[in-house]
């Protein structure tokens, strides 16, 4: 089957990448020249465990290319995937501009009849958005070519992305034409020959707000347990004991469940806001989502207050150690990051930061491309030289097992304050340092 991919980021290399890998000829286009032209050369710009080899072994095989060709790309298959980004207003809805601009290039272009496939997080009534472009473009030329605009949203997880495509949890389709339902089936089938039941069919519309649901409810399960760690943290309670006593209901069971300094990422930040924007434009407030979003940007301000406790309110010419740059492990993405609010803090408060994270260091340079403030260093144990404190935003995992004999000789003060909870207050404390986590207060019974 011929697939034409709009939009060479996350999702539409991801999707692209592996619909070729099971035999496919894709088509992935992007207005961005460099990009095209070092994705042809198989020089991807996004992080994600394994994908370079996948569109290595595709382009090898000619079953992927990369174009800025419209014409090309509406000429290439039937089954035409938008995935271009849906940023963030101001108010927090997503910004549809570029998903009309791919619709009425394809309006503009086609001469025979169209799958138009929504793979972008987008807002309920999308579909009817691009419908409308549609059928505009063609009334405006005078042309009666038959379509179908169907949604399609994507669950991948950055880091496991490609496990996440190959063996999906489940393939939501929002649609009721008969022939897209018949081509998607056709697409999805190498991805779950043994679980037909993954398929799941609805309308457009309860397509596009599952995908905010599903995105919406993770974020509330995480604000939920940052909440009852800051209780926590007051009341002398361990969280992670409270996590293992509740995480033991399969009712609730342990996904999403871990205390921490924040969610960030291109996802749940967006999606959570953008559902709060879709509700308040439908007359309706959705408080729970907006506690949520409140909720998780306090969070990310928690390591800072411990900080300042530590230093009596006073870090100026003070220098920390800051270990992960990226939102979660096994990405580089840097969007909505709690290291960002906490590295800002400190400077805004007179202090510096050497900081080291496995992936995310040209993403950090991206971002703080003078920042005279900021050093960026090749290793963990090289970020603890003469700092006066260190502080940990991501979970990556050489952070688990480091020497902290040789953190605790290098820091002018033997003190950790962990976002991730990644160590046993216990053990720490009785290595000399003083260890201030989430949710787990010493005087905790």
């Amino acid at each position: 089957m011929k697939v034409t991919i709009y939009g060479s980021g996350y999702v539409g290399l991801v999707t692209g990448a592996l619909i070729a890998d099971v035999g496919n000829d894709v088509l992935c286009v992007d207005v961005d020249e460099t990009k095209v032209a070092n994705l042809k050369k198989g020089i991807i710009p996004i992080f994600e465990p394994g994908l370079d080899d996948v569109i290595k072994r595709n382009v090898e095989a000619e079953r992927l290319d990369f174009t800025t060709n419209m014409d090309d790309a509406v000429a290439h298959s039937e089954v035409q995937f938008i995935a271009v980004g849906t940023p963030p207003g101001e108010d927090g809805s997503a910004d549809m501009q570029y998903v009309a601009a791919v619709a009425k290039t394809i309006a503009d272009r086609m001469t025979e009849s169209k799958i138009v496939v929504n793979k972008s997080t987008v807002p309920v009534g999308t579909g009817d958005m691009v419908e409308t472009v549609i059928a505009d473009g063609l009334a405006a030329r005078n042309e009666k070519i038959p379509y179908a605009v169907i949604s399609n949203p994507e669950f991948l997880k950055e880091g496991a992305a490609i496990e996440d495509f190959m063996k999906p949890d489940r393939i939501v389709i929002g649609t009721d034409d008969e022939r897209a339902t018949e081509v998607m089936r056709e697409l999805y089938a190498p991805f779950c020959r043994n679980r037909r039941d993954r398929l799941i069919f609805m309308s457009r519309k309860s397509s596009e707000l599952t995908k905010y649901a599903a995105n919406s409810l993770l974020a509330t399960k995480i604000s939920f347990m940052n909440e009852l760690s800051n209780i926590a943290d007051r009341l002398g309670a361990d969280i992670e004991d409270v996590r293992v006593g509740i995480g033991s209901d399969p009712r609730i069971g342990y996904h999403f469940i871990y205390p921490g300094c924040g969610y960030g990422g291109s996802c749940f930040p967006k999606d959570v806001k953008a559902l709060i924007a879709t509700s308040r434009e439908n007359n309706y407030e959705a408080q729970l989502l907006q506690a949520v979003d409140s909720v998780n940007d306090r969070q990310k301000h928690v390591l800072f207050e411990k900080l300042m406790k530590h230093f009596d309110n006073d870090i100026k010419g003070k220098k920390f150690a800051v270990w992960g740059l990226s939102f979660k492990p096994n990405t580089d993405d840097l969007r909505e990051a709690p290291s960002r609010v906490l590295i800002e803090s400190i400077f805004e408060h007179g202090g510096t930061v050497r900081a080291y994270d496995p992936v995310a260091m040209n993403e950090m340079r991206h971002f703080y491309p003078d920042e005279k403030r900021l050093e960026l260093v090749g290793t963990a144990l090289d970020t603890t030289d003469g700092a006066d404190a260190l502080l940990i935003n991501t979970e990556w995992r050489e952070f688990r097992s480091l020497n902290m004999d040789v953190v605790k000789k290098s820091l002018n003060n033997p003190l950790i304050i962990d976002g991730r909870n990644l160590y046993e207050p216990e053990t720490l404390e009785a290595a000399g340092f003083v260890y201030d986590c989430i949710g787990r207060p010493r005087d905790a019974a």
